[in-house]
């Protein structure tokens, strides 16, 4: 993969496994791509709530968090750590960009969660804090998208803070075109068919 330029990179877009998918860590997960080049990727499972108020270990963001405003489970590696994704409206960057954000595709970026709150509370339409996130090895996500374990689409800065994140897997699938929109009305177990 070496060279890879702007175009193909998968920075900001969405993973979603395919039913086939087998790992329980990533059953109907919907994964924002927030690294991808030579090196690896890196990402968050934003449909993964956790029955964790944010505000039982960052109190100071609870605010600013969304409907539900849980922690969720960003993926199987370091959960122990946490990763804000913060929607700022209009993708500010440059120095326009509030203090404490990072842009990384669009609207969406990351939340650097040692600076004050209040820094970013003017600009943040929407926040989601994770515990964990998801990542792979140099080659390892291009091996799992030859092998169709993931859909690759489009992400939406609602996505980060879809209020039902139960239904995102659906919803992710139902708004893409043609065959892939009828993925989304794949039954959960398909041996009751």
């Amino acid at each position: 993969m070496s060279g890879m330029t702007e175009v193909s990179s998968l920075t900001g877009r969405l993973l979603v496994a395919t039913p086939a998918l087998a790992d329980p860590n990533f059953e109907r997960a919907v994964v924002l791509l927030l690294d991808h080049d030579e090196e690896g990727s890196l990402g968050v499972v934003l449909n993964r709530p956790t029955p964790v108020d944010v505000g039982d270990i960052l109190e100071d963001w609870a605010d600013l968090t969304g409907e539900p405003g849980v922690v969720f489970q960003g993926g199987p590696v370091s959960l122990d750590s946490a990763l804000g994704v913060a929607v700022v409206p209009g993708g500010a960057s440059g120095e326009r960009a509030p203090l404490g954000w990072r842009r990384v595709h669009g609207a969406i970026g990351l939340v650097d969660l040692e600076a004050p709150p209040e820094l970013l509370a003017p600009a943040v339409g929407a926040l989601r804090i994770f515990a964990g996130y998801a990542g792979w090895g140099p080659g390892q996500l291009e091996d799992e998208l030859a092998e169709g374990a993931w859909y690759v689409v489009e992400s939406e800065p609602g996505d980060v803070s879809c209020p039902v994140p139960e239904r995102l897997w659906r919803e992710v699938l139902r708004r893409q075109r043609g065959d892939l929109a009828m993925v989304a009305t794949y039954p959960d177990d398909p041996s009751l068919n």
